[in-house]
């Protein structure tokens, strides 16, 4: 077993310095949906092969600290041999693996679901860990809507997070807990507001009944912002100012650091959210940085298109993403 300070060092390694972690954890068939509006194919190697493009865009590193991986991924090779949790070590990058298996409909509450994984996960674990897996994820989906999020459902999502969570730090991974509030809806940014506090403060009560060290976690929750379909949208610094309120109420000083996810937001957009929450609220007490997916990757999957004589270009395309969201994590936009 790692010592507490181990652990501990990773979680401040992910998050540290303005390097954020590339969410890259999309399960095949998610994958493949993107893959097809774009025209590519969508096979184990097409996949393998644009995860491995990314991988090594070079000194991606001086910006991205850590990859989350699906399982698919995990047990794939780079084109030289190396495995993706050995190779990506070797460029400095730490490996992580998504270990949930998805939100299922909560019985008897219409329009609100629960994570599922939990069956098995402690042995699954041990197996990513001995692979070289350092940190894991675990996303919760919270709904709001006319009834919803319940507190049936906030609790249910939040003790299955503190659950999945403890598992991973008894097992030597730093836990992704991401609980996320949707932005798909037509709510202000009141309710957001309102729906993300209820859903952390559901999530720290339960981490804090399974005893799980919040200096070896990383929190990945969602922005407080205004739902896709609401007539009026926030200003960025609306947003920036309402989401940092609502971390100062609800996260622990403790905890190593926020990755903030982007949840469908246009790339530029969440890159200037998260510059104006930090360069607006210099005194935080944790660092505010990103684990993005589209994020970081839908310029550079628009520009490869399945096409390896485009390489270079969209690594160049994930390069520019990943240092703006850096410059961004430090405020410096």
């Amino acid at each position: 077993m790692s010592t507490t300070t181990e652990l501990h060092e990773i979680a401040v390694k992910m998050v540290s310095g303005g390097k954020g972690i590339l969410a890259a954890d999309e399960s095949s068939p998610t994958l493949s949906k993107r893959f097809e509006k774009l025209g590519i194919e969508s096979t184990e190697e097409s996949r393998r092969t644009w995860r491995e493009m990314l991988f090594t865009t070079p000194s991606l590193s001086s910006y991205i600290s850590g990859t989350i991986l699906f399982d698919e991924t995990f047990n794939q090779s780079f084109s030289s041999g190396q495995s993706f949790p050995e190779a990506l070590t070797s460029l400095g990058i730490l490996p992580g693996i998504k270990v949930d298996t998805g939100a299922k409909e909560l019985q008897g509450f219409p329009g609100e679901t629960v994570t599922e994984g939990l069956d098995g996960l402690g042995a699954r674990l041990e197996k990513y860990r001995e692979k070289g897996a350092r940190f894991a994820k675990w996303r919760a989906v919270i709904n709001i809507g006319d009834k919803t999020p319940s507190r049936t459902a906030l609790v249910a999502n939040a003790h299955a997070l503190a659950r999945y969570a403890k598992l991973c730090q008894q097992n030597d991974i730093v836990p992704i807990v991401e609980p996320e509030v949707l932005m798909n809806g037509f709510h202000t940014i009141e309710e957001s507001f309102r729906a993300t506090r209820a859903a952390l403060l559901s999530t720290f009560e339960q981490l804090a009944l399974f005893d799980v060290v919040l200096s070896e976690m990383v929190l990945k929750p969602s922005m407080v912002i205004s739902g896709d379909k609401c007539e009026v949208q926030a200003t960025e610094e609306e947003v920036a100012n309402n989401s940092v309120e609502c971390y100062r109420q609800c996260v622990p000083a403790a905890v190593a650091g926020i990755a903030l996810l982007s949840g469908g937001q246009p790339d530029a957009l969440a890159t200037s959210h998260l510059n104006k929450m930090n360069s607006l609220h210099k005194d935080l007490p944790w660092p505010i940085t990103f684990s993005y997916g589209r994020g970081l990757q839908d310029e550079a999957m628009r520009t490869w298109g399945g096409d390896k004589n485009n390489f270079n270009s969209a690594q160049a395309a994930l390069f520019k993403h990943a240092q703006a969201n850096f410059k961004a994590a430090c405020g410096e936009l």
